[in-house]
């Protein structure tokens, strides 16, 4: 069966009828969990299981917000609460050694925790560059002020991901950082000029573009495309994304249910295929915007599909890590800045 090149939510903690039924007959090429989703591990286990066995294709994607901080799916009691990014970046300006390893191995031990679950993908590192007066929507998330050293830890952390076998998405590419609004709720609109955003936004993503994944940002950049927001820009993925930055991974849409974008659920999803995505994300798990997604997504083919298959061969480190030790010495690091 071809497989579709879009990413879905569900419901639920199970899988309904109706549920498994649309993923058998629209094969998304992954899916994406939220804390609607998940309860205890073995829970978890057999939803990523089911959703396995409703597609024909065999490497399958399975994504989660796992960042650590305001933006984690998995918490306690079953699962480590873990820092923000800011954190990262506190103790790197401590010490840019104990900096970098905190973020590998916070990477590390996010990867194992969800790898055991079934999750095979991850949506960090987060690499936008926060401004003076921006919205704090990402805030702590990110790891600092400076790109290189947002490049550093956010190398570090997609590193630790990879070697526990999970792989991660950068976001929020070109750079969500100067937004000003929240865009799950409206549309930011950023006024810097192509040589501020050459110089500071794109800076990590270039930096971090031989990843295998990227998360596009619901943001006008007004000295970019001031007609249209990245993810449905042609000219910002072209130029910019593919140009500029030079990512050749798979590129995927932000979560085409959120408000920054205008239209429809069908508008949305066409115009981010027609942009140059090749995968949209839709997150909220309702099953008519499901089906207007999965009828205006497209078989997964040519480059798209290059992308796509790229991913599940993308390197791994060969690293042999003692997990209770990797989480003593994370606790230790920790303490450092308390």
């Amino acid at each position: 069966m071809a497989t579709k090149s879009f990413i879905s939510g569900c419901a639920g903690l199970t899988l309904s009828v109706d549920e498994k039924a649309f993923f058998q007959d629209e094969q998304p090429w992954g899916f994406i969990l939220f804390k609607r989703n998940c309860d205890t591990p073995e829970q978890i286990k057999d939803l990523t299981a089911s959703l396995r066995e409703t597609v024909a294709h065999e490497n399958v994607p399975i994504f989660i917000d796992q960042e650590g901080g305001r933006v984690q799916r998995l918490g306690p009691p079953h699962w480590p609460k873990y820092p923000t990014g800011r954190f990262y970046g506190d103790l790197f300006h401590k010490d840019p050694r104990m900096g970098q390893i905190a973020a590998f191995i916070g990477g590390y031990l996010i990867g194992h925790d969800l790898i055991e679950l079934g999750i095979n993908a991850d949506c960090l590192p987060v690499l936008d560059v926060p401004v003076e007066g921006a919205h704090d929507v990402i805030g702590d998330r990110a790891y600092g002020l400076n790109p290189e050293i947002v490049a550093k830890l956010g190398g570090q952390a997609a590193l630790g991901a990879l070697a526990a076998g999970v792989y991660p998405v950068i976001k929020h590419i070109p750079g969500h950082g100067r937004a000003a609004v929240d865009s799950h709720h409206e549309l930011p609109r950023v006024d810097a000029s192509r040589e501020e955003l050459e110089e500071i936004d794109f800076k990590p993503f270039q930096a971090l573009c031989d990843l295998p994944m990227a998360m596009t940002a619901h943001v006008v950049y007004e000295a970019l495309d001031p007609t249209a927001p990245c993810s449905t820009s042609a000219k910002v993925v072209s130029e910019v994304i593919r140009g500029t930055i030079g990512f050749d991974g798979l590129l995927m849409s932000d979560d085409v249910s959120m408000n920054a974008l205008t239209g429809d659920i069908v508008e949305r999803t066409s115009a981010c295929f027609a942009a140059g995505c090749d995968s949209v994300l839709h997150c909220n798990g309702k099953m008519d915007e499901m089906q207007a997604v999965a009828a205006n997504s497209p078989v997964l083919t040519g480059e798209a599909k290059r992308r796509a298959d790229a991913v599940f061969e993308f390197s791994n480190p060969d690293l042999d890590i003692d997990v209770d030790e990797a989480r003593e010495d994370f606790e230790k690091l920790m303490s450092e800045i308390s």
